[in-house]
């Protein structure tokens, strides 16, 4: 004889086979949120982005209509060679992306320590981009104002969508 809970999710079966997913309208408030990217190819920059994007997108379209003021973007690996007026060309992509972003209120910040390190001074770099002290003070100065830290995990892509869905 079958238990009660067994019978139960036999019966069921078919019909779950049949459910499908709901859209749950969550009721975000405005983001507060720094993003710290460290990466080890500048051309890594490209896939980061997207995280900025899943963040941007959704919330400045109705129900929320956010205006992205509260999100911070720290550079301070590799991929600061994207935002030097002379890679401009090279990176043009990313570029025109970041600009956006800028342009819609969102701080591009590079580590002072790391542009050092590559030989860059202010001069050398994108009129929308912000220099501070350190990667690492800025991090902790902006979770201490309240800042979720975001640190996007970028993979070497293996698959195709297409080939795996």
């Amino acid at each position: 004889m079958l238990r009660p809970l067994a019978l139960a999710l036999l019966l069921a079966g078919p019909a779950a086979a049949q459910a499908e997913a709901r859209f749950v309208q969550t009721p975000y408030a405005p983001p507060k949120v720094v993003l710290d990217i460290y990466l080890d190819d500048p051309a890594k920059l490209a896939a980061a982005l997207y995280w900025l994007r899943g963040i941007v997108l959704p919330l400045s379209v109705p129900p929320y209509d956010y205006v992205p003021e509260t999100i911070k973007v720290v550079l301070h690996g590799t991929e600061l060679v994207t935002v030097a007026k002379k890679n401009e060309t090279k990176y043009k992509d990313m570029v025109d992306r970041m600009r956006y972003y800028a342009d819609k209120g969102i701080e591009f910040k590079v580590c002072m320590l790391a542009l050092e390190d590559y030989g860059y001074g202010l001069q050398d770099l994108q009129d929308f981009v912000q220099v501070v002290p350190s990667a690492m003070t800025e991090l902790i100065h902006w979770q201490n104002q309240g800042y979720a830290l975001l640190i996007p995990q970028i993979m070497d892509k293996k698959f195709n969508i297409e080939d795996i869905r």
